[in-house]
């Protein structure tokens, strides 16, 4: 008997809104931390594992003021040398040279020596080595990675699930790659679907990333039709996380990946049930970064079926500033812990965990009642 399908309602950060507590505290009483295998950080914003926003000099900086910042051994730095040649390139491009370009760079092969090597500068410097690879690639990188000092390793794709159907190669299997690289800690994605994510779980893995193309410079959803706002994609993974954990006792954090312009977004996500956020294009932005003050999509150099472009983001505020300020701009993009701390404070939630109790309503309004003046006032601008 055929039947319809049947579409259900999903939302973004600009549909939803927080719900202040009955109970409130002080904003210095609030603990933003996040841990993960056996490290906590203070930060619980990862640096996304993409060539503009993660160098082996950004992540030793950010290392030490307590995020994550996640280095891409399928990038720039472990093909070449001298990264920063190449991306002197992808930033003096032309708009329409630019993909022509990053397709034609990322053709030179990873080299196994340039992925101890770039460890080694982050362990030298005193930073955290935590790093990404595809799941095609992580077979043959992971070993590499640890031992030359990772803590941690993430395995990253568009979509990432515990079952995998190929005619042509013998797919990564999750619960072997974590038996084999145990005590270091996965983290895969990624993933927006509640079964997909309870899968993924009992496969061993330490933590899920969230969230099919709503990155500024990703273009999947445009190329492939696919994906779930991050509101939802949250609820829906963090339910399966909080079923989980009731079932057998194991937490296995989310983390939201991509989407994010504001610190207000940030606590969304968080409230929804994130144990932390992965951001890209606001980190591309800052003065530390490698990207030169552009960003573009791990799959626009996808030969085939490119899926990202370059964006100019500028070089807008320093790490500082985006994540602590302080901070003159009222649009929400800098001081991103400061708002995600007020946030949970005014919902009396001194905890991630406690925060993710808080109330939140379907909320379309949110951004404009009573905005007119603001509204009125962009557009002249």
């Amino acid at each position: 008997m055929a039947v319809r399908k049947v579409l259900e309602n999903a939302y973004g950060f600009d549909d939803v809104a927080i719900v202040p507590g009955a109970v409130t505290t002080n904003p210095e009483l609030v603990t933003t931390e996040f841990t993960l295998g056996e490290r906590t950080y203070s930060v619980p914003i990862w640096a996304s594992a993409m060539d503009a926003v993660v160098d082996p000099r950004f992540a030793v900086q950010y290392s030490k003021m307590g995020g994550i910042a996640v280095l891409n051994l399928d990038g720039l730095q472990t093909r070449y040398d001298d990264p920063d040649e190449i991306l002197d390139q992808i930033a003096a491009a032309t708009l329409p040279e630019s993909t022509e370009i990053i397709q034609r760079v990322y053709k030179q092969p990873v080299r196994d020596d340039l992925v101890a090597r770039r460890i080694g500068e982050i362990k030298d410097g005193g930073g955290v080595a935590i790093v990404a690879s595809t799941p095609q690639n992580t077979k043959r990188l992971a070993p590499i990675a640890i031992d030359a000092g990772a803590e941690v390793l993430v395995v990253a794709s568009t979509v990432t699930t515990a079952r995998h159907v190929s005619r042509s190669l013998e797919g990564l299997q999750l619960a072997q790659l974590v038996k084999q690289v145990a005590p270091i800690p996965v983290i895969v994605g990624n993933t927006v679907d509640y079964g997909a994510t309870l899968e993924l779980m009992e496969t061993g893995v330490q933590g899920i990333l969230v969230g099919v193309g709503p990155g500024a410079a990703c273009t999947s959803r445009e190329v492939l039709g696919i994906g779930i706002p991050q509101i939802t994609a949250t609820l829906d993974t963090a339910l399966a996380r909080d079923e989980f954990f009731e079932q057998t006792g194991r937490y296995v954090p989310i983390i939201t990946d991509g989407g994010f312009r504001t610190g207000g977004d940030v606590s969304k996500a968080i409230c929804a049930g994130a144990d932390a956020v992965m951001i890209g294009s606001p980190f591309a932005g800052t003065q530390e970064a490698p990207g030169r003050g552009f960003h573009w999509g791990m799959a626009t150099s996808n030969s085939e079926l490119p899926r990202g472009v370059r964006v100019q983001i500028g070089r807008n505020h320093s790490l500082q500033q985006l994540l602590f300020g302080p901070t003159s701009r009222t649009d929400g993009t800098e001081n991103l812990v400061g708002a995600l701390r007020t946030s949970m404070a005014t919902c009396g939630a001194q905890t991630i965990r406690e925060f993710h109790s808080s109330r939140m309503v379907i909320a379309p309004s949110i951004k404009t009642e009573g905005k007119i003046y603001q509204i009125a006032q962009r557009t002249r601008e």
